[in-house]
């Protein structure tokens, strides 16, 4: 068993072990850019259409702003998953609002979206495979090794996962009722406010389980370090074979 096989068990990280998952967590979620891109669009939508009550000069800024952000990220030559993720979520509320004629609809997909992706993390959670694992495993460049041969991060996983799970879910018992209840801008505007504050305590319920957690096994250096061995096994075997083949190497080997 090599020594990656042996997770430390010490409950303080060190503070590369920290950093390392601050920068993990930064790099999965997007971190304070990938907040304003998330934010922006129904920002914008709800701004404009507190003031004018027109849908379709609401719903186009709102589009238009996720697709500068897209085109912004292109320019710069950075990661685009956010904000194409924010452009989707976005592109479906303009149709249901359209489709509808019902401003309110604007945020329907996104609440939809953040129910099913509560019950998501629950169901993974209780299932043993929780979501929040296989989401950062290719980040920590664990892959899905803490399934079996690292409990305790398999542990903070499951932890994190019923942390996200919960907490979108309080955020989707307040959501819902005001659809029903609540006009276009205060729905709006509630929603624009729960945006962040969830996400952030999310976000550091997740570092906190991770930091107390062994650190990763990372399988691409033992994937490396074991195709090294094996390049080293066979040119050494080549020598051998090769030194055996001259009339001095049978020499020493009859000797």
């Amino acid at each position: 068993m090599t020594s990656l096989d042996k997770p430390t068990t010490e409950d303080t990280p060190s503070d590369d072990a920290r950093a390392v998952t601050e920068a993990a967590l930064f790099e999965a979620f997007g971190g304070v850019r990938g907040m304003v891109e998330t934010v922006l669009p129904g920002l914008l939508f709800v701004s404009i259409y507190t003031v004018n009550k027109d849908l379709h000069m609401s719903a186009i800024a709102a589009l238009a702003v996720s697709l500068v952000l897209v085109v912004v990220r292109l320019v710069m030559k950075d990661t685009v998953k956010h904000a194409f993720s924010g452009v989707f979520g976005v592109a479906f509320g303009v149709v249901f609002a359209m489709m509808t004629g019902n401003a309110k609809d604007f945020y329907l997909p996104g609440m939809l979206y953040t129910l099913g992706l509560a019950l998501a993390y629950i169901i993974t959670a209780m299932a043993g495979v929780p979501l929040i694992g296989l989401m950062l495993g290719p980040v920590f460049r664990e892959n899905l090794s803490w399934r079996t041969r690292n409990p305790g991060r398999k542990k903070a996983y499951t932890k994190a996962s019923w942390a996200w799970g919960l907490i979108l879910l309080g955020k989707s018992a307040i959501l819902f009722p005001l659809y029903w209840w609540a006009d276009t801008t205060q729905l709006g505007w509630v929603l624009v406010t729960l945006k962040i504050p969830p996400f952030l305590l999310a976000v550091y319920l997740t570092w906190v389980f991770l930091a107390k957690a062994p650190p990763p096994i990372d399988v691409f250096a033992e994937m490396e370090a074991r195709e090294r061995a094996e390049k080293e096994r066979e040119a050494a075997s080549a020598e051998e074979n090769g030194e055996a083949a001259t009339p001095a190497g049978r020499h020493r080997r009859q000797t």
